[in-house]
């Protein structure tokens, strides 16, 4: 453990917790008592707030260490992550603003919320927020994993209740001002979160090449031992993983902005506008990914060797406490569990809403007030994050990981219902929840086929064999599945649609419910 480390990390790990608990008076305290300023920060935010929120909430601590540890296991694969987030903003800007409208003018606080309204189904909209919150869980777990390697990293280690004390500490934190102060904890930690890591990104990539003897040395070193191992690897994509790569990219990019912890960041914004211009100015987070994937090339070229029994997620801390003098290491090693801290508040925060306003209240409580339900919320955002701190503490990592993988193909069986919803209610909400249904069990059995080695699932079409994202082929025979059941449906009976075409277009901005 290096002292000076230790110390830089704790004083800005202060930092945040103290501005953690200050922010239940920022942007005024509002009523607490009430979901929708406690989950959604009375929907006020700005454009620049916004930006740092979103962009804490999308790049988080597992992004900048899983990223770079794919780029570093599996070379240039891991570079999938860049492209999707370029795709998806294009996305975001069409599809996002027509969620803002109607929320806004319903008071719909959750995507499940918009389905009820949309379809008049409680079924499908506790489809939806189930797979919402099955799809954040392991979510949240994966942040504590980002900082459980920063505190391996420094040293942070022992047996027993002792090895696991730091991470611990760092729990009951988060929990208490998530408690605290809802949405505008992490909204307000997210501008500190975001610095750092620009300053962390910049230095890395302009301080470490240097050491290594430029760019171009460090490419033909990565490339070096890359190839040298078995299998061999490449900085350069081959022409057979095309097709896996694409589809990652895209079916990634659909799925983003489904996450629960997504539709929150969108919903707390005050106006459309605000939801529009941040689709715009959000794609300067794919530039500072872009640099955070090299990390990985970096950590190869520089030698970087993970100890036995650990796993690739070491590979940026150890870069770092490599190559930075002790105090930009512990600098850089706070940006990253700031990191963890920002996005898990806000998954925490969307999963325990989703549990009381489309579980809870509709199916328990319909009669409950707005301070218990709100309470509910408050009480499920803590056990939540007990759950993934559980998961971490218990369980092998690699259960967290899978869930993980298996996330990304669940949140995407909601696109139907959810975005082509934003457009038509022509789908049936009984053939949506069918679809839904083989639309899970399709990507789980491709997931556990492919024994969760890989996302990437080959389909056999002919005589050819096409590496497909599982997720995409799960979502296909959704809507197919969809399409096909709809027209019997509606002979029998059609939805009940409590929104309206205008409420699709509602501009200007709105604070309070």
């Amino acid at each position: 453990m290096n002292a000076t480390t230790l110390i830089v990390f704790l004083v800005f790990f202060a930092l945040v917790t103290v501005m953690g608990f200050m922010a239940a008076r920022w942007h005024g305290r509002g009523n607490l008592n009430e979901l929708h300023e406690w989950g959604l920060g009375g929907r006020q935010f700005g454009t620049w707030v916004t930006w740092f929120l979103l962009g804490g909430d999308l790049y988080t601590a597992y992004t900048f260490v899983a990223v770079p540890a794919q780029v570093f296991g599996a070379g240039a694969i891991g570079f999938f992550a860049v492209p999707y987030t370029i795709i998806v903003y294009p996305f975001v800007f069409l599809v996002m603003p027509r969620l803002w409208s109607v929320a806004k003018q319903k008071g719909y606080i959750t995507a499940a919320d918009f389905v009820k309204g949309r379809y008049g189904s409680s079924g499908l909209a506790l489809a939806v927020a189930c797979t919402g919150i099955l799809a954040t869980l392991p979510y949240i777990a994966l942040q504590l994993v980002g900082m459980e390697v920063i505190f391996q990293t420094m040293g942070l280690t022992g047996s027993g209740i002792l090895a696991d004390l730091p991470l611990i500490i760092a729990f009951a934190i988060l929990a208490a001002y998530t408690y605290n102060s809802g949405l505008r904890a992490p909204a307000l930690i997210a501008f500190v979160k975001d610095l750092m890591i620009y300053i962390t990104v910049i230095a890395a990539v302009v301080y470490i090449p240097i050491k290594l003897g430029g760019f171009g040395h460090m490419f033909q070193m990565a490339q070096s031992v890359m190839g040298a191992r078995t299998p061999a690897g490449s900085i350069l994509l081959s022409p057979k993983a095309f097709m896996a790569f694409g589809t990652l990219a895209f079916g990634s990019a659909m799925a983003l902005f489904l996450y629960p912890h997504s539709v929150t960041g969108v919903l707390s914004a005050k106006s459309r506008d605000v939801v529009e211009r941040n689709a715009a100015l959000l794609p300067a987070y794919s530039l500072v990914l872009g640099l955070i994937a090299l990390l990985g090339f970096m950590a190869v070229a520089a030698g970087v060797s993970i100890p036995k029994g650990g796993t690739p997620s070491l590979a940026v801390p150890l870069l770092f406490a490599k190559m930075f003098p002790p105090w930009f290491t512990g600098f850089a090693f706070a940006a990253v569990a700031v990191g963890a801290l920002v996005p898990a508040a806000i998954m925490s925060i969307a999963a325990s809403s989703l549990f009381s306003r489309n579980i809870y209240r509709e199916f328990f409580r319909p009669d409950c007030t707005q301070a218990q339900e709100a309470r509910v919320a408050k009480n499920v955002s803590l056990i939540v994050k007990l759950g993934a701190l559980a998961f971490i503490l218990f369980l092998p990592l690699q259960y967290a990981i899978n869930l993980q993988l298996l996330g990304g193909v669940w949140i995407l069986q909601t696109f139907p219902a959810v975005v082509i919803g934003l457009y038509t209610k022509w789908l049936d909400r009984r053939a949506l929840t069918i679809g839904w249904a083989v639309g899970m069990l399709l990507g789980t059995w491709q997931a556990i086929d492919l024994k969760f080695a890989s996302s990437v699932f080959p389909l056999h079409i002919g005589g050819l064999v096409l590496p497909v994202y599982a997720a995409l082929t799960a979502v296909v025979a959704n809507l197919v599945v969809s399409v096909v059941l709809t027209p019997a449906f509606r002979a029998i009976s059609a939805n009940t649609d409590e929104t309206l075409a205008a409420d699709y277009e509602v501009t200007g901005s709105v604070a309070g419910n």
